[in-house]
């Protein structure tokens, strides 16, 4: 028995689809009877709907303790890929609760039941920071925690920690670090947003540059490394460095609609999260750009995916055509 957490997200919802398909037994853990429906929607997009009923469903939080002993009866391979995304600052508390309280106790109960193997999807954001003489970031640059992070990054570096931690006591743990996750049925959070925001005619663009991933590679790798002799190891899975504009362009000309037009320089995205904080902090509006989200669009990082391309002799599906593929699959 294979136990999901965050089977009702974009990876977990992805992970599903593929482990029913190819016959594995597969339980998945959810905290609202709503929140499976959006699982239930990607298969249905898929034309998969009838595969939906051969997962086996469990109301349990990664916070609830007895729920989770529940969940891991008889269960061999855990995909832990739940986790809260929030670049809000008044989420801290809740998102390193979540993000490192949550997988904790992930990785106490895999060390309980004696799991055969655990892989934890955490995030390029949880990777080191380079020095002044190094251009790439891969799996070896180290985190300085002198220099600033967002709260949903050094939750994720927290819970990588736990899962050490989990290794160190014995457990066979492998992490995969992602970029940016593009894929369907997802549109209303994380990156499924772009492709809203696009839809909806986005005016501006920035230039920052960082690592993208189609869901599917994310998927596959992640199975082809639990499946395989390799543990206690971590990867980053990009397809390729991309910059903020390239990727609008490419969405909005799968969408044929206006590509986004508007430069927003750093000054400009600075200014905007300080009007959004106010916009938040007295008129009670939903937080649309934080200083961390802001400081993210415009900063240049690149990404090394050499480790995993040698360890799975595998490529990347490219995230260009990916979109095109996900907004006009008959094309």
């Amino acid at each position: 028995m294979i136990l999901v957490t965050g089977g009702t997200g974009l990876v977990g919802a992805h992970l599903l689809l593929h482990l029913v398909e190819n016959g594995k037994s597969v339980r998945a853990i959810y905290r609202t009877a709503t929140s499976i429906e959006k699982t239930k929607n990607l298969f249905s997009i898929y034309h998969k709907s009838n595969l939906f009923e051969k997962i086996e469903w469990l109301e349990a939080d990664i916070l609830d303790i007895p729920s989770l002993e529940i969940a891991f009866q008889n269960v061999d391979y855990v995909y832990h890929c739940a986790a809260l995304i929030s670049f809000d600052p008044k989420d801290e508390d809740a998102i390193r609760k979540t993000n490192i309280e949550g997988t904790a106790n992930i990785v106490n109960f895999c060390l309980a039941y004696n799991i055969k193997k655990m892989l934890f999807v955490s995030s390029i954001a949880a990777l080191g920071d380079p020095n002044a003489a190094e251009t790439i970031i891969s799996e070896t640059t180290e985190w300085n925690p002198e220099k600033p992070h967002s709260d949903y990054a050094i939750s994720k570096y927290g819970a990588e920690m736990e899962v050490w931690r989990g290794q160190q006591e014995g457990l066979d743990v492998l992490i995969v670090n992602p970029g940016i996750i593009i894929g369907p049925g997802f549109q209303e959070q994380g990156s499924g947003a772009l492709f809203s925001a696009v839809a909806k005619g986005m005016p501006f663009y920035t230039l920052g540059t960082t690592g993208f991933v189609a869901v599917s590679d994310v998927v596959e790798m992640s199975v082809k490394l639990m499946a395989s002799d390799i543990k206690n190891e971590r990867f980053t899975l990009i397809e390729n460095n991309y910059s903020f504009q390239e990727i609008l362009n490419c969405i909005a000309d799968s969408l044929q609609v206006k590509r986004p037009q508007w430069h927003a320089t750093p000054i400009v995205m600075k200014v905007f999260w300080r009007i959004d904080w106010f916009l938040n902090t007295f008129l009670f509006q939903k937080r649309k750009v934080s200083r961390a989200s802001a400081k993210a669009s415009y900063s240049k990082s690149n990404y090394d995916n050499t480790k995993i391309k040698t360890a799975l002799n595998i490529d990347f599906k490219s995230v260009k055509e990916y979109c095109n593929q996900i907004l006009n699959p008959h094309s």
